[in-house]
Formats: structure tokens, sequence, C-alpha cells
């Protein structure tokens, strides 16, 4: 590559969380319970009855009392983008209600005013892994049809108040996880081992449904609005050459280009009517729904932190330690210490495959590395964290995203994930880090919550700086 190649410009360099992760004030200024209330563990464990004091995300990294004070160092870093997410239950607390919680609307005024203040664009997931527990418990959350209706008026509502703040939208967090981890993605209250196939993909559509209807209402309230859907991005490989492994990547990969299909071409594939019918699955669609559908998204955005493996040979189908929507492990690669295998090439690799599918501009919205990190003094009495372990995935990365460029893939931005260290999700630590800027916040409650800048920081900062031509420095 041309050692003077520089990213696009205007491209949108920047970092992503979710309120739930970093806000706290999990009671406050009217805010109702949302199933990451009782998800003390993470999303891979079963939640509690009531919130107990080990959760992690109750307080977080308090976010909402501090934000100014992180807002100001991100834009430190240059950040062109910060991707958040509206906490539902803050705008309606139990999510059925008619009127919004004006205190919560006010919150979200007041950070998206601080980012544009810096010239930070707002990127703002709509629905992150929070939904309301009223609706979780009332109406099983996405498998009712009524959550469409809950879910249009809360879009109503914020499209409506942020129409002049915010530009760029996501519907649903990571939406094809709702396979796996249907109550974390669909705050589906049914137990995963009794939730029959035709609930969830009726839950599936549900959610399709919601997702065009806010492209819609968006583009009526607001033209110049950028929506797009938001998907995990996993190239998988055979783990063979059997032509019997490739079957196995075929199936596995429709699994998560149904939802990117439905979302850019705004129906279903003829791949997925054969699963639906060969399942047993009937779909009940709406007079309207087809129709509603027709609303796809301006672009496609996607997490990406892995690849796996598919075979079948039923002695190796051992799901990988770190494969949040399954997938075995890769023999070639090398992992993180959560397990989740580290392959730059396969960002490269994706990327181009969804381009060349869909032929609409993409947007990395999560990307990096999970680490314990070491919070240090430094020979100027400085606490940081050197964090070059950090650097290196990222800029390897960052690497194959410009290989990617080059191609003639078309990309909007780039956003790491936990930009500040926050709370995992998967595992609802605090001990497994992502960010530039250190929390001094410990699994067992401890710290001063006191902000320190890792040498990713500047690292992250020059990077932006050049537009990404510092990445082909020696």
């Amino acid at each position: 590559m041309s050692q003077t190649f520089q990213f696009p410009n205007g491209f949108l360099w920047g970092g992503s969380v979710s309120a739930n992760q970093i806000e706290g004030a999990y009671q406050e200024d009217g805010k109702g319970l949302s199933i990451q209330d009782i998800m003390p563990n993470g999303i891979q464990t079963p939640p509690t009855n009531e919130p107990t004091e080990d959760n992690m995300k109750l307080i977080a990294i308090d976010f909402y009392h501090r934000y100014k004070e992180d807002i100001k160092l991100l834009a430190e870093m240059g950040f062109k983008v910060f991707r958040t997410s509206i906490a539902w239950s803050r705008i309606f607390s139990k999510g059925d209600e008619l009127e919004p919680n004006e205190k919560g609307l006010q919150f979200y005024d007041n950070l998206f005013d601080e980012c544009r203040k810096y010239g930070i664009e707002p990127l703002v997931t709509i629905s992150h892994y929070e939904t309301p527990l009223h609706l979780v418990r009332e109406y099983d959350g996405w498998a009712n049809r009524k959550m469409v209706d809950f879910y249009e008026r809360y879009v109503r509502t914020i499209f409506e108040r942020y129409q002049n703040k915010v530009k760029y939208w996501l519907t649903f967090n990571e939406i094809n996880s709702i396979l796996e981890h249907p109550f974390a993605s669909g705050g589906i209250n049914t137990p995963k081992d009794q939730l029959s196939k035709q609930a969830l993909y009726q839950a599936v559509h549900h959610e399709f449904v919601a997702s065009a209807l806010a492209v819609k209402i968006g583009h009526e309230i607001n033209p110049e609005f950028k929506i797009g859907c938001m998907v995990i991005a996993m190239p998988i490989y055979p783990l063979t050459p059997d032509p019997n492994d490739m079957i196995k990547v075929m199936e596995a990969d429709h699994k998560n280009t149904g939802f990117t299909d439905v979302h850019v071409r705004g129906y279903y594939p003829g791949y997925m009517k054969r699963y639906l019918k060969d399942n047993g699955i009937t779909i009940h669609f709406e007079p309207d729904d087809e129709e509603i559908l027709k609303n796809t998204v301006d672009f496609i955005s996607f997490s990406y932190y892995q690849s796996s493996c598919e075979t079948a040979d039923p002695a190796k189908q051992i799901k990988g330690e770190g494969n949040l929507i399954g997938g075995v492990p890769n023999p070639l690669l090398t992992a993180s210490d959560w397990g989740w295998q580290i392959d730059p090439q396969g960002l490269r690799y994706i990327m181009n495959a969804m381009y060349d599918r869909y032929q609409k501009p993409l947007f990395i919205v999560e990307n990096g590395l999970g680490a314990v990190d070491e919070l240090i003094t430094d020979e100027n009495g400085n606490k940081t964290v050197i964090d070059d372990y950090r650097i290196k995935y990222l800029k390897e990365h960052l690497l194959q995203v410009a290989e990617a460029i080059q191609d003639g893939v078309e990309l909007m931005g780039y956003a790491t994930w936990g930009c500040i260290d926050l709370v995992s999700a998967t595992t609802a630590e605090m001990k497994k880090r992502y960010g530039f800027i250190f929390v001094d916040r410990h699994d067992d409650g401890s710290g001063t919550l006191e902000r320190y800048r890792k040498k990713s920081f500047y690292w992250y900062k020059d990077v932006i700086e050049s537009n990404g031509s510092s990445l082909f420095r020696e």
C-alpha cells in the first residue's frame, strides 16, 4: 500500500459505547428498570429477579454525572463521531406509557449539545440490549406484536426531539444476536430452551418491521437523517476443504446475511424462506408489513471482533469460547484473554463481502480488544496504562480497513468499541477493558472513578489528526 494513503475526506473517526454500560444512575430522574439492571453477570447468563448490588451497571462509570468531562476527553483525541445509545427506559420508564419522561429527554439534549459543542457528531443506537423490564415481563418482549407500537412511539419521540441534533441513527444493536441471546437482544422472557423457533423468528419479524418503520418515520421527520442497521459481522471459514464444510459455512452465513438482506433489500430472501419452511415456521404478516419492509436503510453498520469456522464433522463442532453467534475456533489464529480470536484480515474480507453484496455505505461502529490493563505511574508522575497490545491490535485492523478502502469499499467511519472503559456486556466485568481512557473502578466496586489517559489515547489522537496516515509510519 502507498505510504501516502489517507482515509477519505470527512471520514468519521471516533468511538462507541452503550448507555447501559456507562451511564449508571439506573433509577435517577424517572428512569425505569431495563433488562440490564437484572443482568449482573452479563448477557450469557440468566437474569436475577431484581437489581443486585453486585451489578456493576447500576453505577457503571457514572457517565450520567460525568459526561461533560468524558466528552471533553474524546474531543481532545479529535473525535468526529461518538456512538452511544438512548436508554429506552429513561424516556418511557415502563415502555408502554403514552407520555415520555421529560428529565430523561433533557439528559440526552444536554449530552448531544455537549458533543456538538466540540464538533462531534452523535451516532445514536435506538435500542442497545436495554429493553424496558416492564415490556419483558408484561409482554414477553419482541415476541409480542405490541412491541412494534411501543417502539414506534419511542422512535417518534426521540426523532422529533433530537431532529436538529442527531443526524446518524441505528435501529437495533447487533440485531442478529437475537438468535443466540433472545433475552438480551430481544427482551424475550421465555427461557431460551423453551422458546420455539416459531416464536423466535416471529420476534425477528417484529424487529424487522419496527426497524423499517423507524426508517420511514425518520425520513419523514428529517430527510437529512441517515439511518442504518447494525449487525455482528463475523467471517466464517470452512474448517477443512471438505465441500460439506463449505455448505455449513453457507448455511451459517445465511443466518447473518438474512438480517442485512431484509434491511437493505426490503424483503425476505429465498434461502430464508426455505429455512422457515423446512423448520415448520410460518411468519404472520400484518396487511401492511410487506410494504413497510420496503423502507430500507441508508447504510450498514457492524461490529467486528473475530472470525470463526464451521464444519460438518459433529466431533469437531465445539463452539468457541468467545463466539457470541456460534462457530468453532480457527486453529491458525491466536485469541484474546477472553477467547475472542484475532483476525485483522477477516475485517478486510467481510468489508468486501458486504459491499460487493449490497453496494451500500458501510460503517464500522465496534472494533477493539478487551484486555486486563495495569494502571502505573510514569516517570513524570502521571498515572497511565502502557497498552501497546491494544495499539498493535487496532493498528493491524486499521491497516486492513485501509486495504478494503483501496479495494473500493465505501466506508463512512470507524468507531472503536468502549473508547472509555466500561462494563463488559458479555461478562459484566470492569477488568475487561477496551478504552483509550482508564476509569478507576474495579469488579469489587472499589475505585475513585477518576479518568486517566492511556498510551493508546495519544496514539489514536495522532491517527485521527493525520486522517490515518500515521498508521504507515515506521
